[in-house]
């Protein structure tokens, strides 16, 4: 451990290190407008051998928090679960000289997502049946706040 953090939090502290931009966000939905496909593509210029593992992690993490049981996945569901790095792990692969990860469904939270990562700094992320979510995601990884109703 660096720093005496837990490797978790390391990858956290390391997923929100890099600048990046978003080069494109495409918002499209999905079959009889029941729901959104959302793609965003980002650059990160600088310290991407640092960050990659760690925004995989941070917007897994995120993705697990926001999850919810679709269907018979609720039978999994359990609300204090939280994201582990044998989550990210085991779906994790490299091919074709990408970083890929994908996650449909983890013990009942529905995920849907997939983040490919090339070494030249282009990162994509996809998200299906997931409203916009992954939006609000990338902005919370840029230290963005979101605006919440006052009661």
């Amino acid at each position: 451990m660096v720093d005496d953090l837990p490797f978790e939090l390391q990858l956290l502290r390391d997923a929100t290190l890099p600048e990046f931009v978003v080069v494109k966000t495409d918002i499209v939905p999905t079959v009889d407008d029941e729901d959104k496909f959302v793609r965003v593509e980002l650059q990160v210029d600088e310290l991407i051998e640092r960050c990659a593992f760690g925004l995989i992690y941070a917007l897994g993490a995120l993705s697990f928090a926001d999850g919810r049981g679709r269907g018979i996945s609720g039978n999994w569901f359990k609300e204090d679960d939280t994201w582990t790095l044998a989550d990210m792990l085991e779906r994790l692969t490299f091919a074709n000289g990408r970083l890929h990860f994908y996650a449909d469904y983890v013990r009942g939270r529905c995920l849907k997502m997939s983040i490919d990562l090339w070494s030249d700094g282009r990162v994509v992320v996809e998200t299906v049946n997931r409203g916009e979510a992954l939006t609000r995601w990338i902005d919370r990884l840029r230290g963005k706040k979101t605006l919440q109703a006052v009661g």
